[in-house]
């Protein structure tokens, strides 16, 4: 160390080493790469190899391409079966028979149907007919099937009116407490029914359900009272707020006052019956109001003073 410091101080140039004779870094030149691999086409496959993966490809794509084949020759078939069908004047629609209809006339109906006579009973949309038909108000239930060759079948099912409901104006109602259609009184529709009255327009609105079960109560209540003849024809049950049932006689529009339809109305019209077989011809014409709403065993009868009654 201190003889190495001397010859730097004294300003004396040290020999640099020696590189080793050999490295063992080397370095091969690169080799003719073209010559490494060839030429382009002697590596391709030769030909015999490629015959036969040919050949293999094409039996598997057999059974296919047959497939291809079947399905388009059926389609084709079907298509120009349907063309046919759906255009030949053999299958032209030569009667529209309806069947179910009481209210409405045959002619009424088959002039509002979106089909023809002429038109092809193949190409004729039977979906369509049925969505007419069921835009008549009196239409329940519609079916529309084709009978070949040449005819349109209708089958219809109309509403059956069971009264006239009073509901911010007249409407017919069938036994299920729906009402259906408005009421013309000028076609007569509800001639000979009785009317419910005394139901909320808006309450119908907020709860078309429960106000239909108000109405075949009231029904019910009607049907079970026409079941003796001898009591008086009703022409308007009436409901109130509270559910009461108060049936009007067509003859001197006498109130019967039943209350609320329950397991007790049977007894209520037993009490009625009795009352009303102890009444003379005079007291049932003074007779304006009889109240059974009470108990079912008790009756009250209000009559019209004599000068009163015509």
């Amino acid at each position: 160390m201190d003889r190495s410091r001397e010859a730097r101080r004294d300003g004396a140039k040290q020999p640099r080493p020696k590189p080793p004779s050999s490295s063992r870094l080397t370095f091969k030149a690169r080799g003719n790469r073209r010559k490494q691999l060839g030429s382009v086409w002697s590596r391709l496959p030769k030909p015999a190899v490629i015959v036969d993966a040919c050949g293999r490809a094409l039996r598997r794509s057999v059974p296919g391409l047959i497939g291809v084949a079947v399905l388009a020759t059926v389609g084709g078939t079907a298509w120009a079966g349907y063309r046919f069908v759906t255009t030949s004047p053999r299958f032209a629609i030569t009667s529209i028979e309806v069947t179910g209809n009481r209210q409405l006339q045959a002619d009424q109906i088959i002039a509002s149907l979106p089909a023809h006579v002429g038109d092809n009973v193949f190409a004729t949309d039977l979906d369509g007919v049925v969505r007419e038909l069921r835009q008549n108000p009196w239409v329940e239930h519609a079916e529309a099937r084709r009978v070949l060759p040449h005819t349109l079948s209708v089958v219809i099912r109309e509403h059956v009116p069971a009264a006239v409901v009073e509901l911010g104006g007249l409407y017919l109602v069938d036994s299920a407490g729906h009402p259906f259609k408005r009421a013309e009184l000028a076609v007569d529709d509800g001639a000979g029914l009785p009317i419910i009255t005394g139901l909320d327009r808006a309450a119908f609105n907020a709860s078309p359900d429960a106000t239909a079960t108000q109405i075949r109560a009231a029904l019910d209540a009607l049907a079970r009272w026409q079941e003796v003849a001898e009591r008086p024809s009703i022409g308007e049950l009436h409901l109130s707020t509270h559910g009461a049932l108060t049936l009007v006689s067509y003859e001197q529009a006498i109130s019967i006052q039943l209350g609320t339809p329950d397991a007790t109305l049977a007894n209520r019209f037993a009490t009625f019956d009795a009352t009303w077989a102890e009444l003379s011809d005079s007291e049932r014409r003074r007779t304006r109001a009889i109240h059974l709403d009470a108990k079912s065993d008790q009756v009250t009868v209000a009559f019209a003073t004599p000068e009163k009654v015509q």
